[in-house]
């Protein structure tokens, strides 16, 4: 005997928001009415396509199957805000399912690639044989694409994906034309670089690590409201850091040569940008303390930024010597005097890294959890 479970997923919960039915939604009848009661709320939800493809799909494979066969079909539905919250609730509700009819198969319909995203948290529990995107068929007119156009704006998910990024880019121009030259054109210039930057967050995966730490800030609020403080002091370093730069471009741009000036710009604001690394590490290390998540590996990190800026910092006041006319002595006093912060910070990023490998190798060897 085969068990074979029909599945389609909800993943932004539009059934439970428009017609209060709760997941899982279990049975052809049950199915059946939730598909009539989603397409009287809104006949233009594309779930409703997708859960009817799904009792196509169940009605099917009850003719063709064995009379000892089993077929089941579920709704598993998420949540309104689509993330790790409506992950967790498909997960939970797909347990319940697999708990209670034991597929040795499934068969998953979808409407779209979000849906199509839960795809290994199925697959997690049980074994996936087919999946089938239901897509509807549309009129090609000029008037029924920019009806498509108009209802995808009212969608408030939809929305927020065109209609901001767009106004933003609008009011950027708008905002850079009207400004004085000097300003509006750093103000349009930015624009470029501010896409481009988001584009590589994209594409680096930068965008995840951003909401997973939002969401970490919204499960341990005490942590987050640390670890804010910390990442604006970040911020206000950032900015110092510029200004500081800008201040030390604008005191030598007359008396100096334009290498000297840049090097002279960046060891003026090293400093800042150094506060800058370590204020939002601090605020990385108050949410994984919290969640009881820390590994050790953000001190050391903090350690090794300090080795980082004591030899960048050496080697800026050096080279800013040299280009100067003055000689350097290679003596051993005059590199112990220049090099004797780097090498201590080095010792100390040597010690951590060492006690936080003892310390991880005694926590494996028992049960108590040493917080590192």
């Amino acid at each position: 005997m085969t068990r074979t479970l029909v599945l389609t997923v909800d993943r932004d919960n539009d059934l439970g928001i428009k017609t209060a039915i709760r997941g899982p939604v279990v049975g052809r009848r049950q199915v059946l009415t939730a598909a009539l009661k989603l397409g009287i709320a809104d006949p233009e939800e594309s779930d409703t396509n997708a859960i009817l493809g799904a009792l196509s799909q169940h009605d099917n494979l009850s003719e063709i199957s064995a009379e000892e066969d089993e077929v089941e079909i579920a709704i598993l539905t998420g949540d309104e805000k689509v993330g790790i919250r409506s992950d967790r609730a498909i997960a939970a509700q797909l347990e319940e399912v697999v708990a209670a009819f034991q597929p040795d198969k499934a068969i998953l319909v979808t409407d779209g690639a979000e849906d199509e995203s839960v795809l290994p948290i199925i697959q997690s529990q049980v074994r996936i044989d087919h999946v089938e995107k239901i897509i509807v068929k549309q009129s090609k007119g000029i008037e029924g694409t920019y009806y498509y156009i108009v209802k995808a704006l009212e969608d408030p998910k939809w929305r927020a994906k065109i209609m901001i990024p767009f106004g933003l880019v609008l009011a950027i121009l708008g905002l850079g034309i009207m400004l004085p030259q000097e300003i509006g054109g750093i103000v349009i210039g930015a624009l470029p670089l501010v896409s481009g930057l988001y584009i590589f967050s994209k594409g680096a995966g930068i965008e995840t690590t951003v909401n997973r730490v939002i969401q970490e800030m919204r499960d341990n609020a005490d942590a987050a409201m640390f670890s804010s403080l910390l990442w604006t002091a970040t911020l206000f370093s950032a900015i110092f850091a510029v200004a500081e730069g800008y201040r030390a471009y604008g005191d030598f741009v007359t008396t100096e040569e334009t290498s000297i000036l840049w090097l002279q710009a960046v060891h003026s604001a090293l400093a800042w940008m150094v506060i800058a690394f370590l204020t939002s590490t601090a605020g990385f290390m108050f949410l994984r303390l919290r969640r009881g998540s820390f590994s050790g590996r953000l001190i050391v990190l903090g350690i090794f930024g300090m080795v980082v800026y004591s030899f960048v910092n050496a080697a800026l006041t050096i080279s800013i010597d040299v280009l100067k006319g003055n000689s350097y002595e290679f003596s051993v006093s005059q590199i112990i005097t220049d090099l004797g912060y780097p090498l201590i910070w080095v010792v100390v990023l040597w010690m951590a890294t060492t006690i936080k490998s003892t310390l991880q190798a005694k926590q494996a060897q028992s049960d108590r959890y040493w917080g590192i």
